[in-house]
């Protein structure tokens, strides 16, 4: 790990976690991650933007071994992977100050062990001074903790955006490079900030006014061209989806299965565009991506001890806890005696603002019956898409 320079007196210090595969033991990572903080040396002071995971702790405080002096440590978000060597710092620099937000200050008082004493609170819109480099402090609460803020250092026009328009992608690269990054950045979106979009639109608002060159994240490489991440965040936290249905589905004995491949059929002869994920071998963030455009969910599931099979419990829990701009929720599946299926599923959605669609559901193998309520399923589909005006 070595400081790279990025701007007059701007370093960058990204600790790249190759390896890594989960993310809190949730959340995919199939490309890794990186975890960066930034160094800013003016003609009087030095801070440090933010820290590494705990794990990176001996590359991380070596890269900061010919830096003698630490005046200010800006900690934009509470989580470890940015706070984790905050202990570390404060104890070789002893005469660093810790910035923090006010709600950042309470945070991180709890979760790690800093002397209070240490703890600077910068109110949104507050400057810092390092001499001839000016750190300007703006609060984008929920971004996704309600203490995160960004830093924009006014001289250079760079915006130290923490985990907003973040990517989980560990490279040796500085900037972003190629069209890839952005499919890693609309993972990281899908799977982190898109419970949060009402409140995102707001922060993008916040920061609109500001003549950005750099947008430096926290993780994986920095936007050298802002404008088209921050287009996408417009783009993904806006109201208007794509004719597209997402079918989420597990079978047991088929019978779900031939359901959803006749539903699938129906949709794509409407002209209505199909993202199928068969849940036991899904990469839940490939589900979390096609959440963040999509206004249709039909989830198929058999029945199993009267409820959803987990698997399809799991990814209502999942799309719930997650409160993509949804429209329209439905439920295909079959069933051997009975069962409260739909009741289960219904409960398990009720963050989320939709109409349900007809559910149809097989008792045992579909029969003609069966196909043609899937049929008025998909015409319902068009007509409800149609309706929102997304056709």
């Amino acid at each position: 790990m070595v400081l790279r320079k990025i701007g007059d007196g701007v370093f960058f210090l990204p600790s790249i976690d190759w390896d890594r595969r989960l993310f809190d033991s949730l959340i995919p990572l199939p490309d890794g991650t990186t975890y960066n903080a930034y160094l800013i040396e003016g003609s009087e002071k030095t801070a440090l933007l933010d820290t590494a995971d705990l794990k990176m702790r001996d590359s991380f405080l070596s890269s900061l071994k010919e830096i003698k002096r630490i005046d200010y440590l800006i900690a934009h978000h509470g989580e470890q992977d940015h706070s984790g060597l905050i202990p570390d710092v404060l104890e070789r620099y002893p005469e660093t100050k810790l910035v923090v937000s006010s709600k950042g200050k309470e945070i991180l008082l709890v979760h790690l062990p800093i002397d209070e004493e240490r703890v600077k609170v910068v109110e949104d819109g507050e400057t810092l001074d390092l001499g001839g480099k000016t750190l300007q402090f703006i609060y984008t609460p929920w971004v996704h903790w309600p203490e995160t803020m960004v830093t924009y250092l006014q001289e250079e026009n760079i915006l130290f955006s923490c985990d907003f328009f973040g990517l989980h992608l560990a490279t040796s690269e500085t900037f972003v490079r190629g069209t890839y990054p952005l499919e890693a950045a609309k993972r990281y979106f899908a799977e982190i900030m898109m419970p949060f979009s009402p409140i995102i639109q707001k922060n993008l608002e916040k920061i609109k006014s500001l003549k950005i060159s750099l947008i430096a994240p926290s993780h994986g490489p920095i936007w050298g061209d802002p404008d088209l991440i921050m287009e996408r965040y417009r783009q993904w936290t806006g109201e208007k989806g794509e004719n597209k249905v997402l079918i989420p589905f597990v079978s047991m004995h088929d019978s779900t299965r031939i359901m959803v491949d006749y539903l699938s059929d129906a949709l794509i002869e409407r002209g209505v565009q199909v993202e199928r994920f068969e849940l036991p071998h899904t990469d839940l963030g490939r589900i979390a991506m096609g959440l963040v455009e999509a206004p249709t969910l039909i989830l198929g599931t058999p029945t199993v001890l009267a409820g959803a099979h987990p698997y399809a419990a799991f990814a209502a829990f999942l799309v719930n806890a997650l409160r993509p701009r949804l429209r329209f929720v439905s439920l295909v599946g079959s069933y051997g005696w009975g069962g409260k299926t739909v009741e289960q599923i219904s409960g398990l959605l009720g963050n989320l603002k939709v109409e349900i669609l007809e559910p149809v559901l097989a008792r045992g193998f579909p029969r003609e019956s069966d196909f043609k309520a899937l049929d008025r399923l998909a015409d319902s589909v068009l007509e409800s898409h149609r309706k929102e005006g997304i056709i």
